[in-house]
């Protein structure tokens, strides 16, 4: 929800300190993979393992469950933990702060009360009641505790704000209205302080005002999506369609083809009158702890959003943006088990479930659980064929799968339906055709990866010239299309020329300093193999072909020990099936004589294709 206009003071110290909670949640230290990450999460504990622990076994397996940000289990065990010791206030405190975090806030009040009974001033709990208040429209309980969870900016104003719909929720406006007026704060304030008040307003039959607070939330602020939205909707009530249609076409300047503003544009463009953001004072408390929710998730306060998020389903179980920022949230921390459960949540009605189909998939395939989601996303394709998002990540899935004809394919597909896109133009600073043009070259890049692993490479080729034609200079084509012409002893010249260019743009990329040390060793200068070679082990030091490549360089400078050594490295970091026995055989065997031979022959090699043959 937030802007770059919004002070950029730390979100995550904020996060962990202003509701002093008190369980804090790591990430996982599991080593993993860019394409795969690890989700670590503990299985859901049985009946048959809470009764089996004593209280220290159900405390540390709780605290376990934590580390992994496995909120489920934690509960559970914290809970299992309490009944065995009910007097233990810290173990009170971390099993009502799982509950939430786990979602289950009918579990989490009945700890806020015991809780409040030994402490009435703690701020987590009073929220919690509060927000059942509200939810069971006992809006002036709900405005009593709710006024006594504040402390920090960001407490402040989440109280502020749903004290306020409480208040509406109890039939007085005025106060409502008052109570978010008289909120004096950071710069940021207004805008949430006039999208609420211009909500409330609405609902209470006030249009006139309601238009003036939107009005003046977008001129602060008019990138924001539910300030945008908010506006909007009014317009398409009380002005005209055309108005309505102007501000999401501005936001779709903004961020491209929102399923949101798309809906919003569809709607309005028939003739519609669009219906205002909330409908309750339950929906509008929700929209204002999704909001604040999604903003600590992108700025790294994991903990408190996903207590704010947790807290807003709880109000509108379907809020469509609440569930996808809550799934973001566990993608972030790498959990694509727990975000595979949001995402398969959000309504079919949505406009945002094709958004939630095709992260799912993406989820399921970090899950491997790669045939479900290729299912899935060949599904959203079925519906439409143009659906370049979708048919990105399908490809991504395949290609990450080693699934390369298939890829290729794919890709294929994409590229028979990928818009107009001119040659590259950096002096033009038009954003949208340079846009346009990074999307279509990804295309002929992967395709071209796909093709030259499933050993097309003719094809490979030309797809890999025409992605420097769309984007000239980009360091990963001239990196890989380099690579593959030395290693395949062919245009060394060109390609090292291509491969220095890139480690020039990207020189911390292992991959693209490995090639660099290739290209060296290909042309028989091995000192220079090995310089760069070993920085590339340094930089991707799980990598197992680059680790191969430093045992080769390390053989030929007369380094026999620290070669073998090398593969033996190589080995056990699983390379591709094919090159296994490669490596094994050069752990018993060594590499051939005479190096120099291999050296001769590429240069010949190269001598004949500058001749043509």
């Amino acid at each position: 929800m937030f802007s770059t206009r919004c002070n950029r003071w730390t979100f995550a110290a904020f996060a962990l300190a202003a509701l002093a909670l008190p369980l804090t949640l790591p990430g996982a230290a599991s080593a993993q993979t860019p394409e795969h990450p690890a989700d670590t999460a503990a299985q859901f504990p049985t009946r048959g393992d809470l009764r089996s622990l004593t209280t220290a076994g159900s405390y540390l397996a709780a605290r376990h469950a934590s580390v992994e940000r496995d909120a489920t289990s934690a509960a559970a065990f914290y809970r299992s933990a309490l009944r065995t010791d009910p007097k233990n206030n810290e173990l009170l405190d971390r099993a009502f702060i799982a509950s939430v975090a786990e979602g289950d806030i009918e579990e989490a009040v009945k700890l806020a009360e015991r809780i409040l009974a030994v402490d009435k001033s703690s701020r987590v709990a009073r929220l919690v009641v509060g927000v059942q208040d509200l939810k069971q429209k006992k809006y002036a309980a709900a405005q009593l505790n709710i006024n006594q969870s504040i402390r920090g900016p960001i407490t402040d104003l989440v109280a502020t704000l749903l004290s306020s719909w409480a208040a509406y929720g109890a039939g007085d406006t005025k106060a409502a209205i008052a109570n978010i007026d008289k909120l004096a704060g950071p710069d940021w304030y207004p805008i949430f302080k006039d999208l609420h008040a211009g909500m409330i307003l609405e609902l209470s039959g006030k249009e006139k005002d309601a238009g003036t607070r939107f009005e003046r939330a977008y001129k602060l602020d008019d990138s924001m999506l539910r300030v945008a939205e908010g506006y909007a909707r009014w317009l398409s009530r009380n002005k005209d369609d055309k108005s309505a249609q102007a501000i999401y076409e501005s936001f779709d300047k903004k961020l491209a083809r929102h399923p949101l503003v798309l809906e919003g544009l569809r709607e309005t463009k028939a003739g519609k009158k669009l219906p205002p953001l909330a409908d309750s004072a339950q929906a509008g408390a929700a929209e204002a702890l999704y909001g604040i929710g999604a903003t600590l998730t992108r700025r790294g306060g994991e903990d408190l959003a996903l207590v704010y998020l947790q807290l807003a389903l709880y109000l509108q179980p379907t809020h469509p943006l609440a569930l996808l920022s809550l799934a973001d949230l566990y993608e972030s921390v790498k959990k694509p088990q727990m975000a595979i459960k949001i995402y398969e949540r959000v309504p079919s009605s949505s406009p945002l479930k094709r958004n939630a189909q095709i992260q799912l998939a993406t989820d399921l395939d970090a899950a491997d659980r790669s045939d479900e989601a290729i299912k899935i996303l060949k599904g959203v394709i079925s519906e439409d064929a143009k659906d370049l998002d979708a048919i990105m990540a399908l490809g991504n899935v395949e290609r990450g799968r080693k699934k390369f004809n298939d890829c290729a394919q794919t890709y294929s597909q994409g590229i028979d339906v990928l818009p107009p896109a001119p040659a590259a133009d950096k002096a033009s600073g038009d954003k949208e055709k340079e846009k346009a043009t990074n999307i279509n070259y990804v295309y002929y890049y992967y395709r071209g990866i796909c093709e030259e692993r499933s050993k097309q490479w003719p094809k490979a080729e030309a797809d890999m010239r025409k992605a420097l034609e769309l984007k000239p200079e980009d360091p990963h084509v001239l990196n890989y299309l380099g690579y593959s012409w030395i290693d395949q002893g062919t245009n060394l010249d060109e390609g090292m020329k291509m491969i220095k260019r890139a480690v020039e743009q990207r020189p911390d990329d292992g991959y693209i300093v490995d090639s660099l040390g290739w290209a060296y060793y290909r042309i028989g200068n091995y000192e220079e193999a090995v310089k760069n070679l070993e920085r590339a082990v340094d930089l991707k030091p799980e990598d197992p072909t680059i680790n191969d490549h430093l045992g080769d360089a390390y053989w030929r400078v007369g380094r026999t020990l620290e070669g073998k050594f090398q593969w033996a490295h190589a080995r056990d970091l699983k390379p591709e099936p094919d090159e296994l026995p490669k490596i094994e055989a050069k752990i018993q065997n060594g590499l051939p004589e005479d190096p120099a031979a291999a050296a001769a022959a590429a240069t010949d090699k190269k001598k004949d294709d500058d001749k043509g043959g």
